[in-house]
This record gives structure tokens, sequence and C-alpha cells, in this order.
């Protein structure tokens, strides 16, 4: 099988290729850095399956896995992030995505998940071992504020000190849109000062 790995950090994807070569029956395809060139390639090369990043320049790979499963929908991906938070596991699974994948695995569990994507299963953790210890405050908690994925998103990049112009080019949309949902998250949190948010965040168990 023929996989294409889209991260836009070239230490980690040259570690990530050093374990996959140890897969046997894979192909190993020249990486991508954004969005965009996933699209691209797809259009060019056959690729059975996919190992993407959710933050990645150009195309988002949340925006990225809605092209691919509506215009290449015999891809299986895998979605490989540092985000292990519920809601972007549920988010990428409703979408159609093969896999969950956390950035902080092992090298075997990596070779597990493609290993099982090849063969058509699933792999996506158990939510529970990354959910917050108490479920009803996580119901509570998404109940109150309801935030949509793309806001904690937002969240977890003002918290590490990025500018609106900074996450507007990190998430390539524009900065009316990080306004937007700056104002959003204010609006159901009640906090519009990044400290503030930093605080929200480590509280919720967001970061």
């Amino acid at each position: 099988m023929r996989l294409l790995l889209a991260d836009d950090h070239p230490l980690l994807i040259d570690g990530l290729l050093a374990v996959l070569r140890e897969v046997p029956h894979l192909e190993l395809l020249p990486p991508v850095n954004n969005g965009h060139q996933v699209i691209d390639f797809l259009h060019k090369h056959r690729v059975d399956l996919l190992l993407l990043d959710l933050n990645m320049p150009k195309i988002d790979g949340l925006s990225a896995l809605k092209i691919i499963r509506r215009d290449f929908p015999e891809v299986r991906v895998i979605v490989f992030t540092s985000y292990d938070h519920p809601a972007f596991v549920k988010e990428v699974q409703g979408l159609g995505a093969a896999g969950y994948l956390l950035k902080t695995s092992s090298s075997i569990q990596l070779k597990a998940a493609v290993v099982a994507v090849m063969e058509g299963q699933k792999w996506f953790p158990n939510l529970k071992t990354i959910a917050p210890p108490n479920e009803k405050l996580l119901d509570d908690f998404n109940h109150k504020y309801q935030l949509t994925p793309r806001e904690i998103e937002i969240i977890t990049l003002i918290v590490q000190g990025l500018s609106t112009k900074q996450i507007s080019i990190h998430l390539s949309v524009s900065e009316f849109t990080i306004n937007a949902h700056r104002r959003n998250i204010a609006r159901k949190t009640g906090i519009d000062t990044p400290i503030g948010l930093l605080h929200f965040a480590k509280e919720q168990g967001l970061i």
C-alpha cells in the first residue's frame, strides 16, 4: 500500500519515515507539508493511506479531511495530532477518518495503527483515556460553553502566545474570521484576555 505523510515539521517527518520503513508491504511516498499539497498530490497520484496532521498551513487538516472524504473516499486517513481532546476525536470520526493517533504515541503504536488501517480496521483511542477525569464535568462543560472544535483549537493557539495574525496564517483563514471566532469565544466563556483563557484552558482540561 502507498502511504502519504502530511506534516509541516521536517524533524518529525524524518522520525516518522524511519519508523514507517519497518512496516512490511508499505510504500512511502514523498511527504507533503501543507493542505494544498495534500489535495494536489491526491489529484496526481494513487494514495492508499494518508497520515494527516491537523495543524498545517494553507488548508488545515480538518478542512483537508472534508475534501478528501468527498473527492477521494478510497483513501484511508489516519489523523496524527497533538490534540488529545475528545471533541477532536469525535469530529474526525464524524468526517470519516479511519484512525486518530496522538503524536505522543510510541513507534510501536504508530506501526500498529498503520497496519490496522491497512487491513481495513479502525484505530481510535478510548475517549475515556483522553477525557478529563470526571465525565460529568466534561458533559457540563460541553453543555455550558458549547465551544466548537475550531474554537477550542483557537483557544489553544491563543494560550500559546500566537497573535490573531499568526493564528490566521497558521490556519489559513482571514484575520476577520479569527476575530469572529474570538468574539464567539469571549461571548461563550465570558473571557476576553489571553491570561484569562490560559487559566480557563487549564481548568477545563483543554491543555
